[in-house]
């Protein structure tokens, strides 16, 4: 839970790009807070336009707003982020699947990549995940502001759900025997499931889902972290769209 206002729980949105994309998309915001008005008229002019209030306060301030994340002079206060069921989400060609991933940076920059890739919802488990922090807010440079974010209670039973709707689900799996370049489930409407950090896809949810997919590297490091991985996938969605 974040600051208070009202009564009610609200959340920080920290650093330039984060904010700017806030406006840019309608979110509902309390308050751009500042810690110099003339260095970011654009921003200001934004905020006047979406009729939200802006004040001036000290950088100590911010910090304490931003709860240490680096916030560029600028946050605003939202309300509590906007999470939806799954059944929200609507029916997008590709939603990405999160499988344990616990750094909010991780997250943030998951997030980044599905929006960019055209993602058009991000599903977290909730419980023993990452969830929407300012840390992960200031990674995802604004694409939580675009993005519908789900939370669920349990990961296989999303992925039956989403295959009930006629997805596909493909999980990332660097011992995997097909490569990821190889496999025609990306040619449709598709989930991607990225496991956690060094542990990757957990058990059950490796059973689930429909194929398990390798990046096939041709270095000397053994293996991508989870957001790069993810990236190189997403992008190969996006590849095959264009």
């Amino acid at each position: 839970m974040g600051p208070q206002g009202g009564g009610q729980p609200t959340t920080v949105i920290p650093g330039r790009r984060p904010v700017a994309e806030a406006l840019r998309a309608g979110r509902r915001l309390r308050e751009v807070v500042v810690t110099d008005a003339d260095a970011m008229p654009d921003l200001l002019a934004s905020a006047r336009d979406a009729r939200v209030a802006v004040r001036t306060a000290s950088r100590q301030d911010l910090d304490e707003l931003a709860a240490g994340v680096r916030h560029q002079g600028v946050v605003a206060v939202a309300p509590a982020f906007p999470y939806v069921a799954l059944h929200e989400v609507g029916e997008p060609d590709l939603v990405v699947v999160l499988d344990g991933i616990t750094d909010p940076q991780n997250l943030g920059a998951i997030a980044r990549s599905a929006e960019a890739a055209g993602a058009g919802a991000l599903v977290l488990p909730r419980r023993r995940a990452a969830h929407v922090t300012p840390a992960a807010e200031k990674a995802a440079a604004g694409a939580f502001s675009w993005l519908r974010v789900a939370l669920v209670p349990n990961v296989v039973r999303a992925l039956t759900d989403l295959a009930g709707k006629g997805y596909w689900s493909v999980g990332l799996d660097g011992d995997a025997p097909e490569r990821l370049w190889d496999s025609t489930l990306l040619d449709g409407r598709v989930v991607l499931v990225v496991g956690g950090e060094g542990s990757g896809l957990s058990r059950l949810v490796a059973e689930r889902v429909d194929a398990r997919l390798a990046i096939p590297l041709g270095g000397h490091v053994a293996s991508l972290n989870a957001s790069a991985a993810a990236a190189v996938a997403l992008f190969e969605v996006r590849r095959r769209r264009a």
